[in-house]
């Protein structure tokens, strides 16, 4: 009966998914943190469970990006470095999964601008496994949007820059006209090429899809009308 009890608990807790994005959408590290300290038991109890390493990963994935919201760099490289061994675990477990190695290769790329005297150490890390998550799956429109974000910030005479970034966001809207992570980083990378009017049209259609995302908001108010 304990083991029952124990396993049914451990499953409410990788069911809890949307909490993640809920907190994320809400800026709130506090219940975030929590969040991952969950899933980092689960975790530890389930080591040979690709999902769970990967839940776990994901949930680092989101403390870090809303760390760098708030511009709290020392947090977001912890916990994207932390959520690195997490994926590292669940690619190794489930190694054709596209999903795993875009949470990896997003991660990697994370840590990034938090520092980017790293940039050498990780720069190759989320290259090269955002490639195997679109190799796996050609469709996947989050696994686009990573890439774009990774453009976004590296230079174009790495690869990268502004026109791809744009590139690859527009690609994922293609692919799920719904998904408002891509028109909120669309509008975000048009408004740094000075498109501010349809930077603005693309963060009001990330604010119509998720009306509770709070730095969507913050994106929009920022940019100009012009």
């Amino acid at each position: 009966m304990r083991i029952l009890l124990l396993s049914a608990c451990l499953v409410v807790v990788l069911a809890r998914a949307d909490e993640l994005e809920v907190a994320r959408d809400r800026q709130d590290r506090g219940a975030l943190q929590n969040r991952v300290d969950q899933l980092a038991v689960v975790a530890e109890k389930r080591a040979g469970d690709a999902e769970a390493q990967y839940r776990l990963a994901l949930g680092e994935s989101y403390l870090a990006g809303v760390a760098m919201e708030l511009k709290d760099k020392n947090q977001a490289r912890t916990a994207a470095e932390s959520g690195i061994r997490a994926a590292e675990r669940a690619v190794a477990l489930r190694p054709n999964s596209s999903e795993f190695h875009r949470v990896l290769g997003t991660l990697c790329g994370q840590v990034i601008p938090a520092n980017v005297l790293l940039g050498l150490r990780y720069g190759k890390c989320a290259q090269e496994e955002i490639k195997k998550a679109i190799d796996l799956d050609p469709k996947s429109a989050s696994a686009y949007l990573s890439r774009g974000v990774g453009n976004y910030y590296l230079p174009p005479a790495l690869g990268g820059g502004l026109e791809s970034a744009v590139s690859d966001f527009q690609k994922a809207i293609q692919l799920d006209p719904k998904l408002a992570e891509a028109h909120l980083w669309l509008g975000i990378a048009l408004r740094k090429a000075n498109r501010n009017r349809e930077a603005r049209a693309a963060l009001t259609r990330a604010l119509e899809l998720n009306p509770g995302r709070v730095w969507a908001r913050q994106q929009l108010e920022k940019t100009p009308a012009q």
